[in-house]
């Protein structure tokens, strides 16, 4: 009787703790940590268990997966999406010093001092899968997609799909007329009614055309 209680109440506690939370337009799950270091631009949702330390900007629309974990210096644009299990690390332990470990165990922690920090910065429709890890100092261009699994290192070109360990150049999305031609555009920073206005282009197929207009 008493481990059915003992479940019940766990049961009951979870399901209240792990509820969501409504944000100024933010929808945030539970079990998520460091909120406080992020800045939501709105239409945000972030899902279980997810980890945010340093400074983050996640823009309008954008949407995270479980279980994400997002350290450093990290800007996100508009209308991204983005998987479970994903991990941006923008530092880096010392490599060109006596020793990589920056621990309190060593010099009282002396050598954390060394430590890298560097920058990284996603641009608007970006779809990055599940399990995608984003180290170093990187630029992911406007519409990229980053195939699951991959390891990003180097900056990604717009509207270009790659994947890979580490990840390379798959294909481009469009003709580089179209992609000029969105870059013009610029759908993200629109307004609901402007981009009402622009809805018969989102329902184009732009394969083997070299206009978003023809």
């Amino acid at each position: 009787m008493f481990y059915r209680l003992r479940n019940l109440v766990k049961k009951i506690l979870l399901y209240f703790l792990n509820s969501a939370e409504f944000r100024n337009e933010v929808i945030i799950s539970g079990f998520s940590r460091g909120i406080k270091n992020v800045s939501f631009e709105g239409k945000n949702a972030i899902s279980n268990g997810c980890n945010f330390s340093g400074s983050i900007i996640i823009g309008y629309g954008t949407t995270l997966g479980s279980n994400n974990f997002f350290n450093g210096d990290i800007i996100i644009g508009k209308y991204c999406q983005i998987g479970s299990d994903v991990a941006i690390h923008t530092t880096n332990h010392p490599i060109h010093y006596m020793s990589t470990y920056i621990n309190k165990n060593l010099f009282d922690g002396a050598l954390y001092s060394l430590k890298e920090s560097k920058k990284v910065s996603i641009g608007n429709d970006v779809w990055i899968g599940h399990n995608v890890i984003i180290v170093g100092q990187v630029v992911i261009g406007n519409g990229a997609i980053l195939a699951a699994g991959s390891v990003i290192t180097k900056d990604v070109l717009p509207y270009s799909i790659v994947a890979g360990v580490p990840a390379k150049l798959i294909k481009k999305r469009f003709s580089d007329s179209i992609i000029k031609e969105i870059e013009a555009l610029q759908w993200w920073n629109m307004s609901a009614l402007e981009l009402e206005k622009e809805r018969p282009l989102f329902f184009k197929n732009f394969k083997d055309r070299e206009s978003i207009y023809d």
